[in-house]
């Protein structure tokens, strides 16, 4: 019965969809537990790549299976056209993928209200993708409009509980930001069709996943964004609406903790994120601006550019500490290989105080500076490199203080974004 986490141990934009890809050859089922379309996960397979918002990245392997679990929220014409750009690269889904009954669906209504509600913040964005996903999470708490995969499925059902969800939205929508209104029957038809395209792939998860896990099959789950986007451990307010910790796992499949063998955190060998909200290590420099353009560090979603900065090693304490990390996943290794000299953050000086561990108050955060230890670089090239022990000398010592100070091992090196551009370290 072995199960394996993949998430995110930074601000998301890990590489977690390469190491899921790379993983998913010893695995039979990939599951996706939480998130959105808010997610691009990337995945190159020999000259082509894709680019996954919705379906699990596994989806690449033509003999897995793959299932989109409850805790997601479900945007079905992303759906729906991720199946037909597979379908057009000549990759078959039926029987092998799944879609939660219980799943949530994302509404036009919800990408309105993100657009409206954060246009109207002005300087205070909290730099949304506009997908619609947190007022969806927001439907889903308060339990009143709500609507699930399950509930699509029965027209008349759908057409009652619509009609009663856009005509309390628009209501939203018109007096508060000034827009215009939805088509409630436009909606509706909308829906329908999803509907019939949906039919095929719904399932009980919870049932699918423990029934395969008694089987004795590998099921891999695969987390979106990053441990510091976790709605109550991350950077709140500057958050996804979702837990994308290893709890979220459990919750977003139904599957119990007890059935978890091993909790994989995905870092990149620096650190960057995407929208507002602290970072203590950004380089605001020509350094930083190094690191954008030898990384191509631009959204896989929104295209926008993502701040850059040195490695932070509080950030994945706290990664292992939330999690339980059984090991490191480090990826984007070869991006650093033309830098001289690297700097790792060891902590936090916070007035004459030092912060071994990241502070949960954000008012403490923003007056926290890095304390940084300088190692000397390798200047020579690793993305051909296979194995761990032909590493450079300072490529070797700059990983395995990363794992001594975050407190877990390194059981992953990635050198590039092929499948085989990888290293296990220790095989």
């Amino acid at each position: 019965m072995p199960t394996k986490i993949v998430l995110g141990a930074q601000w998301g934009d890990e590489g977690k969809a390469k190491v899921v890809d790379y993983l998913t050859q010893d695995a039979d089922i990939v599951v996706r537990y939480q998130g959105g379309a808010n997610a691009g996960h990337t995945v190159v397979v020999g000259e082509e790549t894709f680019i996954f918002h919705v379906i699990p990245s596994g989806i690449m392997h033509p003999d897995k299976t793959c299932v989109i679990g409850n805790g997601v929220v479900l945007d079905p014409l992303a759906f729906i056209t991720e199946v037909d750009d597979l379908k057009s690269k000549g990759f078959t889904v039926e029987g092998r993928l799944f879609v939660s009954l219980s799943a949530h669906l994302v509404m036009p209504y919800h990408r309105e209200l993100d657009l409206a509600a954060e246009e109207s913040q002005g300087s205070g964005r909290l730099g949304t993708t506009g997908r619609g996903i947190g007022p969806c999470y927001r439907d889903k708490v308060e339990r009143r409009y709500g609507i699930r995969v399950m509930d699509i499925l029965d027209a008349d059902h759908l057409r009652a509980r619509m009609s009663e969800a856009v005509a309390a939205k628009n209501e939203i929508l018109t007096k508060i930001y000034g827009r215009e209104p939805l088509d409630t029957a436009a909606v509706v038809e909308e829906y329908l069709a999803y509907a019939a395209r949906l039919r095929p792939f719904a399932a009980d998860a919870s049932v699918l996943l423990n029934e395969a896990l008694d089987r004795g099959e590998e099921v891999l789950f695969e987390g979106a964004q990053g441990t510091l986007l976790d709605v109550d451990h991350g950077t709140y307010p500057y958050v996804t609406s979702s837990n994308t910790t290893a709890g979220g796992a459990c919750t977003g499949s139904g599957v119990a903790p007890t059935r978890i063998n091993e909790v994989i955190g995905v870092t990149k060998a620096y650190t960057t994120r995407v929208g507002n909200g602290p970072f203590p290590t950004e380089l605001l420099d020509e350094v930083g601006e190094r690191i954008r353009q030898v990384g191509h560090e631009f959204g896989a979603t929104t295209g926008r550019s993502r701040r850059c900065g040195w490695f932070d090693s509080t950030i994945l304490r706290l990664a292992t500490r939330v999690n339980g990390l059984t090991s490191i996943a480090l990826t984007r290794l070869d991006i650093l290989d033309s830098f001289e000299e690297l700097k790792l953050c060891t902590g936090y000086r916070c007035g004459d105080q030092v912060l071994e561990e990241f502070p949960a108050d954000p008012r403490v955060l923003d007056k926290c500076e890095p304390i940084y230890e300088t190692m000397a670089g390798w200047c020579a090239p690793t993305d051909g490199i296979r194995s761990y022990d032909a590493l450079p000398a300072n490529a070797r010592a700059y990983i395995e203080r990363i794992a001594e100070l975050g407190r877990a091992p390194v059981s992953i090196v990635s050198v590039g974004p092929e499948r085989d551009a990888t290293i296990q370290v220790g095989s």
